[in-house]
């Protein structure tokens, strides 16, 4: 539900959420998983079909995120019980098999390089308006791999990342330490993103304006001070 007011606020930062807001996560994860499902001939192992891999990978990982996102369990428990979890309902499961597989994952997907639409232009866009920084829950070291394999490090003045800052989103926290690095007031900022719990709640945590990117256009009940469909849409509003 987006405010049925329009900011008079003065944005001089922009904040962005990387994974599925400008870094086309699930075309890339998918792009990955295709070939280590080949890779490693998970069809003869016991997987039956690259589609019930990629979709109990995306049941798993969401899971798991959640569960991330909410201080409930450490990035190590993800990298050790993703593909776990994964192999295990197809009896395809050895311990081996699944420390390689989330090695290769870990090490192929951030170096996929698929935007969501328009990344590049808005980014070209605001570029010359505004301060741009990330705020991610992401790992540090993968969260830059997938910045320069888009070729966008070079728009951001700061990589936030949950471990760079103690605090993961929705934590004000993180926005804080953000908005501390561009030394502005929450009035200054505007976050932009697609979850609803880690970017825009964590944004309104800390007073901070809020743009949900709703690429599905998925019915919610949240107040959101703008809401968009497509990437593009910003230029009228930013």
């Amino acid at each position: 539900m987006q405010s049925d007011f329009s900011s008079t606020k003065e944005y001089t930062c922009i904040f962005f959420d990387l994974d599925h807001t400008l870094w086309d996560y699930e075309t890339n994860s998918r792009e990955t998983l295709h070939e280590l499902y080949i890779q490693y001939d998970l069809k003869n192992k016991g997987v039956p079909s690259l589609e019930s891999f990629q979709n109990r990978f995306k049941e798993v990982n969401l899971a798991l995120w959640d569960l991330y996102d909410t201080g409930k369990i450490t990035s190590e428990v993800i990298r050790k019980e993703r593909f776990k979890q994964i192999l295990e309902p197809f009896n395809a499961y050895e311990e081996k098999l699944s420390e390689d597989i989330s090695a290769d994952y870990l090490m192929t997907c951030p170096r996929k390089g698929h935007l969501m639409p328009y990344a590049i232009e808005v980014l070209e866009y605001l570029y010359e308006k505004y301060n741009l920084s990330v705020i991610t829950n992401g790992f540090e070291e993968i969260q830059h791999t997938k910045l320069t394999s888009g070729n966008m490090h070079k728009y951001f003045d700061h990589i936030v990342t949950s471990q760079k800052a103690g605090h993961k989103k929705p934590s004000r926290e993180i926005f804080e330490y953000a908005l501390k690095s561009h030394s502005i007031t929450c009035n200054q900022a505007v976050m932009i993103g697609d979850n609803l719990v880690t970017d825009i709640g964590g944004s309104r945590n800390a007073a901070i304006d809020n743009v949900f990117f709703n690429p599905e256009k998925s019915a919610h009940e949240s107040i959101v001070t703008y809401e968009i469909a497509c990437l593009s849409e910003l230029r009228q509003i930013l």
